[in-house]
């Protein structure tokens, strides 16, 4: 189902505003590595069943976060997608996928809630289905980027210093 995550961020931050949560602008991804549980959306979308459930274990404050689209990350796709070695149908298939995400420029791309329960995040995140299509390209490409050679003498540093 392909959402107006932009109409709904505004209707979830106003129902938080009237409901009592305090509420912490979290950034998008920012609970990657923590233990989390995610809500079923696919099944339970209403984002108010998700709050009522904090709401019955005692949860005062939500994470808020969204995203929104960036034409850069068409062209970092596009930019990967130039050292693929694909024939020529194929890499311009990925071209013209890609290039038809442009017109989301600005739109919400992602929507995330979560609160902390005995050390765990529960975390109820949309996303629209244009998007997940386009992560799933960039996932289609990065399978198709050739192997970098680590360890080839290219006249860096080598294993002298991290990588971080």
């Amino acid at each position: 189902m392909d959402l107006n995550l932009d109409t709904l961020k505004h209707e979830i931050l106003e129902y938080l505003e009237r409901s009592g949560f305090a509420v912490f602008q979290s950034r998008a991804g920012g609970l990657a590595g923590l233990p989390m549980v995610t809500w079923d959306c696919d099944r339970y979308p209403d984002y108010q069943m998700f709050l009522e459930t904090a709401k019955k274990v005692g949860c005062k404050m939500i994470l808020f976060a969204s995203r929104g689209f960036d034409e850069s990350e068409v062209d970092e796709a596009l930019e990967q997608l130039e050292d693929c070695e694909l024939d020529p149908d194929e890499n311009q298939e990925y071209e013209r996928r890609l290039r038809g995400t442009r017109g989301y420029d600005g739109v919400t791309c992602a929507l995330e809630l979560a609160f902390d329960h005995h050390a765990r995040m529960y975390v109820y995140e949309l996303r629209p289905d244009w998007y997940q299509e386009f992560l799933g390209i960039c996932e289609e490409i990065a399978t198709h980027l050739p192997e970098s050679d680590e360890g080839e003498e290219d006249g860096s540093f080598g294993d002298l210093y991290s990588q971080n």
